[in-house]
């Protein structure tokens, strides 16, 4: 069954073990798609990008409260 990556850089999880910095630095400050066995297995996202993913949350939810 065809599966979605949602990302448009992709890794194995051995390239991830191997050197996990560069996995990261290799998505261009974007998510980067862990692959097992060819299937998205999670995505690794740089921690400023992580930084701003959660402030956004939080001010759809301030917004929600409003």
């Amino acid at each position: 069954m065809p599966t979605t990556v949602l990302a448009e850089t992709a890794a194995s999880l051995a390239e991830l073990k191997n050197n996990p910095l560069a996995t990261v630095a290799a998505g261009n400050g974007f998510p980067v798609a862990i692959l097992d066995h060819n299937e998205p297995a999670f995505y690794c996202i740089p921690a400023k990008a992580y930084e701003i993913l959660l402030d956004k949350l939080e001010d759809a939810e301030l917004a929600a409260v409003v």
